[in-house]
Parts: structure tokens; C-alpha cells; sequence
């Protein structure tokens, strides 16, 4: 028996050979990388550090801050208290692991563990190893000047 082998129409595409495959295979394989590294290489003027407030910030304390009242500034983990002593701050970053501390009648609380501090940043519940720490102030004029990276003695206060 023979066979009869089926006539290919001249519209049908030619097969490709293996090795053609390959090639443009390689070849869009390179194309593709150097694109890619092109993109990177695009997007290295552009910072890729977020930026972060300043350290040191004025602050303008409003004049109905009663006594032992805490104002804590927009965007900041610091809250400043007035009396006739003067002004200190004290961080609303918990010690145990770093979350921000609510203010409450009572002082502060944790959200993320529960440790509770009184006004002045001492431990009054756990799990928080150590007191809150009291920041630098400093009066310029009618401003404070709070510096969140240094820190002062407990009773510490600005005149």
C-alpha cells in the first residue's frame, strides 16, 4: 500500500526549522533583558528613600491647653504639656516595641499590647520595659522647639 501523501496548499506557512526557533528564541530572550535593564537603569535618578520630617520642629502651643493637658502635634510621636513649671514632651513611642501610644484621661495607652504610662511617661502597666523618654525643649519667642532626637532627665522643662 502506498500512501498518499496530502499536497500542502501554498497559503499553509513553511514550517520552521528547530535551529530558526532557537535563534529567535535567543534573540528575543536579549532583546526582552535589555529592555528590562534599560527601564532600571531609568529609574535610578529617582530617589527611592522616602523623605522624613526633620527631627527638630517648632511648635506653637494654643492658649486654652489647660494644665496637665497633653497636645500632641499633626504627624508627630510627641506630646507636650504645659504647666506653671514650664513645658516638657514626652514620646508617644511605646518601649516595648515601638508602637504609638493613645492619650487617655488617665495618660497613655498601648494599642498593640496593652502597656499603660501615666502623664509623665512612667510605667504604670506592662508589658513596657522602661518609662517613655522626655524629648529636649527649647523656647524660641512665642514657639518651642521640641528635638525628638535628644533626650532629657525625667522633670526636665523649658521656661
Amino acid at each position: 500500500m502506498t500512501t498518499n501523501p496530502q499536497k500542502q496548499s501554498r497559503l499553509d506557512p513553511e514550517p520552521i526549522a528547530r535551529r530558526d526557533f532557537l535563534g529567535l528564541s535567543a534573540l528575543f530572550a536579549t532583546a526582552s533583558t535589555l529592555l528590562f535593564a534599560l527601564l532600571g537603569m531609568l529609574r535610578l535618578p529617582k530617589t527611592a528613600v522616602l523623605s522624613s520630617p526633620a527631627k527638630k520642629f517648632p511648635v506653637v502651643l494654643p492658649d486654652s491647653l489647660a494644665v496637665g493637658e497633653a497636645f500632641i502635634p499633626t504627624g508627630r510621636a510627641v506630646a507636650i504639656f504645659r504647666d506653671d513649671k514650664g513645658v516638657h514632651a514626652v514620646s508617644t513611642i511605646c518601649t516595648h516595641l515601638g508602637c504609638v501610644v493613645k492619650n487617655n484621661p488617665q495618660g497613655f495607652e498601648c494599642p498593640c499590647h496593652g502597656s499603660r504610662f501615666s502623664t509623665d511617661g512612667t510605667v504604670t502597666k506592662g508589658p513596657a520595659p522602661q518609662p517613655l523618654p522626655w524629648l529636649k525643649v527649647t523656647r524660641s519667642g512665642d514657639k518651642w522647639i521640641v528635638d525628638e532626637g535628644a533626650t532629657v532627665a525625667k522633670g526636665t522643662k523649658a521656661t
